[in-house]
């Protein structure tokens, strides 16, 4: 396996940033790294509601890849902060393409983990044309499985127990039957601005003590951080209830053969317990020449073995 990205690539700053008018009241901030005369590449961040940070732009060789890294509706640094309101897949499907147009750019590279694997799957079936290579991370399809895996009991909670004990501590023993709807109406709320907060948090706490094989304090202190709970919690509480906007349960999968011939890499951490193997498994077996990379981590990008694996990729892209 190739040796882990240079530290310096995670520490380089943006050559170029971007207030982005999208409609509906929302602007995207949007952040240009690497090369401006590089190949380019698009970054979509996790969650929904993650935001990106200039760490993000870590697996792409900053002398050759032009990142471009959008924070997503309401989260980041894209305003208004955690706001709800026009904010769908679909939306955000078309400030991609706003964003490719802004930049003057025919097609790029389409890079997403987690939730934005489930966004970058999107765009590339509705934009197909202007996708050069897809790579994925930690695969999320937003289906209902995977929603009763991390948020219903003998799921997720089955390796996590205490951290699962600590999710469930701010809701009565009415709500534990739903904590997915209970969670979206206390967040939601502009009733109890402080219950509100106390249960971003915890929401927010226990997606960020599982997503690693090893808790890190220092991430895990960042996701209980009052700005970014607040977008993370309210933006990915708002898209689970509602399916992720998503046709029908199930649909991502049943779509996924029309991206065959596109390059696609997937890689999957081998422990993720926030998104298993099996949907990136099924997700390899649709899209025809797909290659599956298995690594010894958990869900997060910045795990070793993982970002090993996803920055030899993206050089591999370059490299042929």
């Amino acid at each position: 396996m190739t040796d882990l990205p240079p530290r310096a690539w995670a520490r380089t700053r943006p050559f170029a940033t971007h207030a982005l008018p999208v409609g509906d009241g929302h602007v995207l901030h949007v952040a240009e790294h690497g090369h401006p005369e590089g190949e380019p590449v698009v970054f979509l961040h996790g969650g929904p509601g993650g935001g990106c940070a200039p760490e993000s732009a870590m697996f792409f060789d900053p002398q050759r890849w032009r990142v471009v890294l959008i924070d997503q509706r309401g989260a980041g640094r894209s305003r208004p902060h955690a706001g709800l309101e026009a904010n769908t897949t679909w939306h955000l499907v078309a400030d991609i393409e706003r964003v490719r147009e802004r930049l003057q750019l025919d097609a790029w590279h389409v890079f997403g983990g987690s939730w934005g694997s489930t966004l970058s799957l999107c765009y590339a079936l509705l934009h197909r044309e202007r996708v050069k290579s897809l790579t994925l991370r930690g695969i999320f399809v937003g289906a209902e499985a995977e929603f009763d895996w991390l948020y219903r009991p003998g799921g997720a909670s089955a390796f996590f127990p205490e951290a699962w004990q600590d999710f469930l501590a701010p809701l009565s023993d009415a709500e534990r039957a739903d904590p997915l709807r209970h969670y979206h109406r206390r967040i939601t709320s502009p009733d109890d601005p402080e219950d509100a907060l106390t249960c971003a948090r915890a929401w927010s706490r226990w997606e960020g003590a599982i997503a690693r094989l090893r808790t890190d304090s220092a991430q895990l202190s960042s996701f209980e951080s009052a700005a970014f709970a607040r977008a993370f919690a309210s933006i990915e509480t708002h898209y689970f209830v509602h399916g992720c906007f998503l046709e029908r349960d199930g649909w991502l999968l049943e779509r996924a053969s029309e991206l065959s011939g596109i390059p696609t890499t997937i890689v999957q951490g081998r422990y993720d317990v926030i998104c298993p193997p099996r949907m990136a498994w099924a997700l390899a077996q649709a899209i025809e020449g797909a290659e599956l990379v298995f690594t010894l981590a958990g869900h997060a990008a910045s795990e070793p073995d993982t970002a090993r694996a996803l920055a030899a990729t993206m050089r591999s892209r370059l490299d042929g």
